[in-house]
């Protein structure tokens, strides 16, 4: 399964993602904000990252910031093109980056297709007293997996805040303790810090060798 499919359809499982790049302490980043399209307060996050990322990699701090589960295919598409994990194992932000503004778009699950806007602005020069990516700011919790999409999100909170909703304890058990008015950075903070330990072992494991 290389790439999804570009209508939203079920699927399964994707490829767990290590990412595990050369570090520099002359790399550059930019900033990368994450926005759950059609969400509304919108859900989004913005995490510094390392343009020498592939896509791939940065499904994987998608995943992270998002507090996804990485349970189902995904895709990226730049203009109308689209790109499956394949070919996003092979590209680069760097070879992607505009001057200004680089906007791509993502899907993850084909089947609930929760479609985020990714725009990447400000490539700079590391801190290399930091490790990346980091996060930067965010609001508002992503959506439970598995919960029909952005429309089926909002119809089971609609039938969550109503108690005589005929829904409602369907609603109550599928979201568990799910608050939706509330977002604990933390988890997300420790996700991000994971995958920038990783990088930042990578290449003193490679020296060893």
């Amino acid at each position: 399964m290389e790439r999804a499919a570009a209508v939203c359809q079920n699927g399964d499982m994707s490829a767990e993602d290590n990412p595990s790049p050369e570090t520099s302490p002359s790399e550059t980043i930019a900033t990368l904000r994450i926005e759950l399209i059609d969400s509304d307060p919108p859900i989004w996050r913005e995490v510094e990252v390392p343009t020498a990322i592939t896509l791939r990699q940065l499904h994987t701090v998608v995943q992270a910031a998002m507090e996804w589960e990485d349970a189902h295919l995904w895709e990226f598409t730049i203009g109308r093109e689209p790109i499956g994990a394949s070919r996003a194992a092979r590209l680069t932000l760097q070879d992607l980056l505009r001057p200004r503004v680089t906007r791509l778009l993502y899907t993850y699950d084909m089947g609930d297709c929760w479609e985020h806007q990714l725009t990447l602005t400000r490539p700079r020069p590391a801190d290399p007293a930091l490790a990346y990516p980091r996060y930067s700011a965010g609001e508002n919790p992503a959506p439970p997996e598995d919960c029909g999409g952005i429309l089926g999100f909002y119809a089971q909170l609609e039938a969550l805040a109503e108690p005589n909703h005929p829904d409602h304890e369907d609603a109550k058990e599928w979201f568990g303790d799910f608050d939706p008015n509330h977002f604990d950075e933390q988890p997300v903070k420790d996700r991000l810090a994971r995958i920038a330990n990783r990088r930042r072992k990578a290449p003193a494991k490679r020296k060893s060798r």
